[in-house]
């Protein structure tokens, strides 16, 4: 517990630094909430074995890197996304086994053409790879949806690109679909209570244009393709 005080709290002092409001403070203090256990599967049902979690969850990552520098653009959604999903933790593993940073199960990264799990976990660069594969092929997934939903709002929330492709890294893309098609009115949750309408929210107004929609994305090394 202590450590997690510290560790908000030099987070706190580093958006001070970069002209953070109190507010956005506390908005951005919310993200580094760690999930443990979803209720559902981020892999369209599917749910890994937790055969491997525990130990490495609690394990100190040597690559771990601070804070988004840059707002609105790839690296500072893809650094606030570590940040809610593992405290930006590269070996962590969560009591069902979701892994690494951006918290991904088994059957995504089977998907991606990723088996080797461990090799998975020790590699930062792979981690970072496997995240833009996820995102170029939930783009694609979701293209129809991100075209005619982006800028509409529901329940009080604009709707953009980036937050439904968070929302499709939390909850997997069917579900991002039935929430704008049920008109905000089904919104998953995992056992911490965050839902896919969450994620629409506090993930909104980045831009992900460096990332163009695939349909077959493979991770090559540290690379997709």
């Amino acid at each position: 517990m202590k450590e997690v005080l510290i560790a908000v709290g030099i987070s706190s002092l580093a958006l001070l630094g970069y002209g953070f409001s109190t507010s956005s403070i506390s908005e951005v203090s919310d993200n580094l909430r760690v999930k443990s256990a979803p209720l559902f599967s981020k892999n369209k049902g599917l749910m890994p074995s937790p055969a491997i979690s525990v130990a490495l969850s609690v394990e100190k990552d040597p690559v771990n890197i601070p804070f988004p520098l840059v707002a609105g653009d790839y690296i500072a959604f893809k650094e606030a996304l570590g940040f809610k999903e593992s405290r930006g933790r590269y070996r962590c593993v969560n009591t069902l086994g979701y892994m690494g940073k951006y918290q991904f199960g088994k059957a995504t990264l089977a998907v991606l053409g990723i088996q080797d799990t461990l090799s998975f976990l020790h590699s930062p660069q792979l981690q970072e790879a496997v995240l833009e594969a996820n995102i170029a092929r939930n783009k694609w997934i979701l293209r129809q949806e991100i075209a005619y939903a982006s800028g509409k709002t529901i329940n009080g929330i604009r709707i953009t690109e980036s937050g439904l492709i968070a929302a499709a890294h939390l909850a997997g893309p069917g579900n991002v679909k039935k929430y704008l098609r049920s008109n905000g009115g089904k919104s998953m949750e995992d056992a911490y209570g965050t839902s896919v309408e969450d994620y629409i929210r506090h993930f909104a107004g980045y831009n992900l244009s460096t990332i163009k929609a695939k349909q077959k994305v493979r991770v090559n090394g540290e690379h997709y393709k």
